[in-house]
């Protein structure tokens, strides 16, 4: 790794291993030689200014850059100590085992019901109604939404509030049953009560899950993630606690960044 800091005091069992990850969209190098391991059942913020390359390099974790006809990744990511490029892996079956949850709650145009019942009805999760059931019952419980739908499971997900179509949404990411959730800024678009509440349940979801969020706020670092990486001009410039990142980071250009004066 060329200059990236890395600070632990604890690390637990890796989920993703990422050596020499390199992201080009045509001639624009947006990454430039990314080294990171993400621990399981840890919420992981990604944290820098616009266009340092943090959401790039999430969108790299479950393979969205391939969506991009310009895009081109290089080097090795593993999850559970396997390469999600290796041939014969099928990106479809790698978002279902890497969920994601964009910037702006995006809800498909159908019931609350069917936008859970989606995922598991085309990965063949379920076997009858009973058992479709019971798992949207179950993922509407872990993104703490059941008690607010559970009597219009059939309305429109789209009448939702925002903060609640954003849970929906998590709700549909968990209901295939990931090893890893994505965030991409998933409460940038959202008012102050809702985001507390989506923030409250990512503490939750990181007992079942592997989090990785990209985040502007760094206050909301602090709150939800237990690791933070610091990305700037698409390297990744240190990784570490979060507590030791905000207090006593070990590199510059960290805590210019962190105190206000890059970014």
């Amino acid at each position: 790794m060329r200059d990236m800091t890395v600070t632990d005091a604890t690390v637990t069992a890796s989920k993703f291993s990422a050596q020499g990850v390199d992201v080009f969209y045509g001639d624009t190098h947006a990454i430039k030689g990314v080294d990171v391991e993400i621990p399981d059942k840890t919420v992981t913020a990604f944290i820098g200014p616009s266009g340092c390359g943090k959401s790039t390099f999430l969108r790299c974790l479950n393979r969205m850059n391939d969506t991009i006809d310009t895009a081109r990744v290089t080097g090795t990511i593993l999850l559970d100590n396997e390469d999600i490029h290796a041939p014969g892996v099928d990106p479809v079956q790698l978002r279902a085992k890497v969920g994601m949850v964009f910037q702006k709650p995006n809800p498909f145009p159908k019931s609350i019901y069917d936008n859970v019942a989606y995922g598991p009805r085309i990965h063949g999760l379920a076997r009858n109604k009973a058992e479709l059931d019971e798992i949207v019952e179950t993922s509407l419980r872990r993104a703490a939404l059941w008690e607010e739908v559970k009597d219009r499971l059939a309305a429109p997900g789209t009448g939702l509030s925002g903060g609640q179509q954003q849970r929906l949404c998590i709700a549909r990411a968990i209901a295939t049953g990931p090893e890893v959730l994505l965030m991409d800024e998933p409460c940038s678009a959202l008012d102050p009560i809702a985001t507390a509440q989506v923030e409250q349940l990512i503490d939750e979801l990181r007992s079942r899950f592997s989090v990785v969020i990209v985040t502007h706020s760094m206050a909301q670092a602090s709150r939800v993630s237990q690791r933070t990486a610091f990305f700037h001009l698409g390297e990744l410039v240190e990784i570490g606690d979060t507590e030791h990142i905000f207090t006593t980071p070990s590199d510059p250009r960290t805590e210019s960044y962190i105190t206000g004066r890059i970014g």
